[in-house]
């Protein structure tokens, strides 16, 4: 590389620098030489200002060959006796060819150098500028808190409302107070009491919530022994923790609930005490600080989350007193069977709802929540009266029992009005304790069961003939032993020689035989006088409901005329090949006891609504099915069948009343075999004769000691109507039976 000239000073050479020597500063301008070598202070203009960075200079040289100045302006090597031409600053000091240092010289004086611009530091931006740029972020700040605030507020606060209400808020059901059943004086057959249902927050039995692994075991532990319930049940219904309500047990006593709230608060005041709040203030705290990852069990309440409910339970006060009628309810308070089932929706009332914020289990009064109460529901008067289905219970349990029967049943109507004072099965069971109940015996078997009724059906038959004037009631009839229709020979129950009966005698020793002769004489032809008897006993009530509604209630079974083939045509008169069950079969003699008008069965009396208004049933409607004088002579010859000698009845005679009654004795058919096998035995009467007030029937299916109507159901009958009588007061006959013949001599 070539070495650059030394720039020329003005004429005079610029002095080389003694090797080692400190430079020498610049003379000012306009001095000479010689007096460069005085010392006065260096003026400040000509050192570089400290806060310029040093120019580039080049290395000083290291060896004795100097290296060249660097070239100066031009307008400064072109200023002649201007002085000497300063050395750049850090430049090395110009030698003589001999090594030594050039002698000094004047420095011509020379114009100043030109003045550089003062050095600039960092410059500020626009504070406008800068008030602009942070308005707008501010700006755009705000609108995005403004955004979201109206997002939580107005958009959002229903759903984010209920969010924070959902571990908050509990909601509660309230059980509507169910409506009362009651006699027909008022007296309660099935009531409401106070209850409570044992209840769970399941979320309050987490890990989490409660500090233990086995809180939902803990809990179960000490509940079990108090609800009766299984622990196993108790924890997994503890272990569903997205489920925030959960019915331990229900209809629990006041004494349950007290010894669980005992337990309880015993708990939380352990759970309360000094040394357990220290163990809390220490959770997740350092360990040097002493922490814990948990309390001890003592020191926690695992029934924290356990509560109860003001409910209602179904009491019977009466036991089964009329059980088979008003039915029950099941583990959820509704209706399952009975008056109880059929009634539910006017029972039940409606449901209200209770919704109140809770903290660690307890109530937050201040919080707020909202009550939606419940509407009670309708009370039920019924028809029954308490006394008398007392003594029908007493009398039908008694005999079934005696007669080894699978089961039996009493109804008693008021003829007057349809209405029902008495309606008993037995056996019967207990709604206080369905545990020891049969699945058969829960029903009410008086409606349910469809039974052919025999003889008693013989006086439908008896009152076609008589409204139809084809006979009456002395009318003579011949009845062999036994009578052959088509290929078929029908018997009376006992064999007998041939009877010359009246068609009163034909009733009253319940001939099979004569009641079939007499059924011929309805039409020219055995089908026109099918017909005819078929439309009298569908006015009666025969092959349909009898208006109730109750639940499972049969309408029993009654063919179209056409349909009744070979021997049925026959066996219809005197009640078999069709089926009733015992209110259609009382109804009947209750239509014949109130001069021929037939009024529909009613159990219920009226209803109090909740605000306490009664309201009484409509009439039952009423239908004349024969004449008030067929009624009259269909009575008379009732009379006879219990007070002829010869009459089937006669254990159904009641000292100072007039009674007409009928005997029924049905091969029985049994549904377990399909067939027919054992027999029904069966009574049905009224009294007073002379002025009919009440209808009682007696039916016993399957007896074992004794299978004839009178011999089993004529003492029920006595029994029942007896007391009947004299709790309703009403007055002896005034008057004798007439006592109408039955036989005549040929």
């Amino acid at each position: 590389m070539s070495t650059p000239r030394q720039p020329s000073g003005g004429g005079a050479g610029g002095r080389r620098p003694v090797k080692g020597a400190a430079p020498r500063p610049d003379a000012p301008r306009g001095q000479s030489a010689g007096r460069a070598q005085s010392p006065k202070a260096p003026n400040p203009k000509a050192q570089a200002p400290k806060a310029q960075p040093p120019r580039a200079q080049s290395p000083r040289p290291q060896g004795p060959k100097a290296q060249p100045a660097a070239p100066q302006p031009a307008k400064q090597s072109a200023a002649k006796g201007q002085g000497v031409r300063p050395r750049p600053a850090g430049a090395p000091q110009q030698r003589r060819s001999d090594g030594r240092p050039p002698a000094p010289r004047l420095r011509p004086q020379r114009r100043p150098p030109a003045r550089r611009p003062a050095s600039r530091g960092i410059r500020l931006a626009d504070p406008r500028r800068r008030l602009r740029v942070i308005t707008i972020a501010l700006s755009v700040v705000f609108s995005i808190f403004a955004g979201r605030l109206v997002q939580l507020q107005l958009l959002d606060s229903d759903a984010l409302a209920a969010d924070a209400n959902t571990n908050r808020y509990l909601n509660i059901p309230i059980t509507a107070e169910r409506g009362s059943i009651t006699s027909s004086d008022g007296v309660a057959l099935a009531a409401t009491v106070d209850a409570y249902d044992i209840t769970a927050d399941p979320a309050m039995f987490t890990p989490e919530a409660t500090g233990l692994p086995d809180a939902p075991e803990q809990a179960a532990a000490l509940l079990a022994p108090i609800l009766g319930v299984p622990k196993e049940k108790i924890a997994a219904d503890l272990h569903t923790p997205k489920s925030r309500y959960k019915r331990l047990a229900a209809q629990q006593s006041p004494d349950v609930k007290n010894q669980i709230s005992d337990l309880k608060s015993g708990l939380e005041k352990q759970a309360g005490s000094r040394a357990c709040q220290a163990q809390k203030r220490l959770l997740n705290k350092p360990a040097e600080e002493g922490g814990r990852t948990r309390v001890d069990n003592e020191c926690v309440n695992p029934l924290a989350g356990v509560f109860n409910r003001e409910t209602q339970k179904r009491v019977y006060p009466s036991d089964g007193l009329a059980a088979n009628l008003v039915g029950f309810v099941n583990a959820e308070g509704e209706g399952a069977g009975g008056l109880e089932q059929q009634y539910q929706k006017l029972l039940a009332g409606k449901d209200g709802r209770s919704s109140y914020a809770q903290a660690g289990g307890r109530l937050v009064p201040t919080a707020g929540g909202s009550l939606d109460p419940a509407v009670p529901g309708t009370d039920l008067r019924l028809t029954i009266n308490r006394d008398i289905q007392w003594a029908a219970q007493r009398a039908i349990t008694d005999q079934v029992a005696n007669a080894g029967a699978e089961k039996g049943y009493v109804i008693v109507q008021d003829v007057r009005n349809g209405e029902v004072l008495a309606m008993a099965t037995s056996p019967g069971f207990n709604p206080n304790d369905l545990s020891t109940a049969k699945n058969s015996e829960l029903g009410n078997a008086a409606l349910q069961d469809a039974y052919e009724p025999g003889s008693t059906a013989k006086l439908m038959t008896m009152a076609a003939v008589l409204d139809t004037g084809k006979a009456t009631w002395d009318t003579k009839v011949t009845v062999p032993y036994p009578l052959v229709r088509g290929d078929v020979a029908f018997k009376d129950d006992i064999e007998h020689e041939t009877w010359y009966l009246t068609l009163a005698g034909v009733l009253a020793k319940s001939s099979n035989i004569g009641t079939i002769e007499a059924a011929q004489t309805l039409g020219a032809t055995q089908p026109e006088a099918n017909r005819v008897l078929y439309d009298y006993l569908r006015k009666f009530g025969i092959g349909q409901q009898t208006g109730l509604g109750f639940p499972g209630e049969t309408a029993g079974l009654l063919d179209k005329p056409e349909d009744w083939k070979a021997s049925k045509q026959y066996t219809i008169p005197f009640g078999q090949g069709l089926s009733v069950n015992a209110l259609q079969a009382t109804s009947v003699f209750s239509t014949i006891a109130n001069g021929g008008v037939r009024v529909a069965p009613s159990v219920v009396q009226g209803t109090t609504a909740p605000d306490g208004k009664y309201t009484r049933s409509p009439a039952s409607e009423q239908s004349r099915v024969v004449s008030e004088q067929t009624a009259k002579t269909l009575t008379e010859m009732l009379e006879s069948v219990v007070s002829d000698e010869q009459g089937t009845g006669g254990r159904a005679a009641i000292p100072g009343y007039r009674v007409a009654g009928k005997t029924g004795t049905a091969n029985r058919v049994d549904p377990k075999v399909g067939g027919y096998r054992g027999y029904t035995a069966s009574f049905i009467g009224f009294a007073p004769a002379d002025q009919p007030r009440v209808t009682v029937s007696c039916v016993i299916q399957d007896p074992v000691n004794g299978h004839f109507g009178g011999q089993l159901c004529g003492p029920v009958f006595k029994q029942v109507m007896e007391f009947t009588l004299k709790t309703l007061q009403v007055p002896p006959s005034g008057s004798e039976a007439p006592n109408l013949p039955v036989e005549w001599k040929p």
